[in-house]
């Protein structure tokens, strides 16, 4: 029984890990208001940095991965031998990122709890990095790649769930890392794809928001 707890108390932890909303307080903080009425309302870097600036952005990000990253040490400090731990911990963060319990609100019209957050992408590269370390030479330079050359956060975002599953499985064929941290991949790509459906369907009809260069030159 005791493991079972043990278990359900690290999972509900990097729940709560995750819902701190860095991008609120640093854009409450630098500019005195609320990031989810700015833009696309998420809590996340890109959003951040459109309501405060690249560096308010930049932190942003810097702390969402440090989530995801601190739940994978804290489940292997727990449970040292259980790949299956090591990725559900930074999974519940990217949960607790993208419906932040902290920022839950009741909708005046319809009398339901409503959860904000953001998309997942930093949560999900903080993970990936506490699975393996390399990954943060790897994965935050690729998303700023994309999302300042291709110009679409949503793309952006999308990637890196995809990077960690394809990067993850190839390792697990080598025999460097267990399959679940693929499955990790997995699970944030679904993760992001759900909370990306609105940007999904703007990338369909072309009126996706676009950021860097392309930005500009519109």
């Amino acid at each position: 029984m005791q493991p079972y707890l043990e278990a359900l108390g690290i999972l509900f932890v990097a729940y709560l890990l995750g819902s701190v909303p860095f991008g609120y307080i640093i854009v409450k903080v630098i500019r005195g208001e609320d990031v989810r009425q700015i833009q696309s309302g998420r809590t996340g870097g890109t959003n951040a940095m459109r309501a405060a600036g690249f560096w308010a952005g930049l932190a942003t990000a810097a702390l969402d991965i440090t989530k995801g990253a601190l739940s994978v040490w804290l489940a292997r400090a727990v449970f040292p031998t259980n790949p299956w731990m090591h990725i559900l911990a930074p999974v519940m963060v990217i949960v607790g990122h993208n419906y932040s319990l902290l920022l839950a609100e009741r909708d005046k019209e319809t009398g339901k709890l409503r959860f904000h957050g953001g998309a997942g992408g930093a949560p999900c590269v903080g993970g990936s990095v506490g699975l393996w370390f390399p990954m943060l030479f790897i994965l935050p330079p690729l998303g700023a790649l994309i999302l300042f050359g291709i110009g679409y956060a949503s793309v952006a975002t999308m990637s890196m769930g995809l990077l960690s599953t394809l990067i993850f499985a190839y390792r697990a064929y080598l025999g460097l890392s267990p399959w679940p941290y693929a499955v990790y991949g997995l699970i944030s790509l679904a993760l992001l794809v759900w909370a990306l459906r609105p940007n999904i369907r703007r990338l369909l009809n072309g009126t996706e928001r676009v950021v860097g260069w392309r930005a500009r030159k519109r």
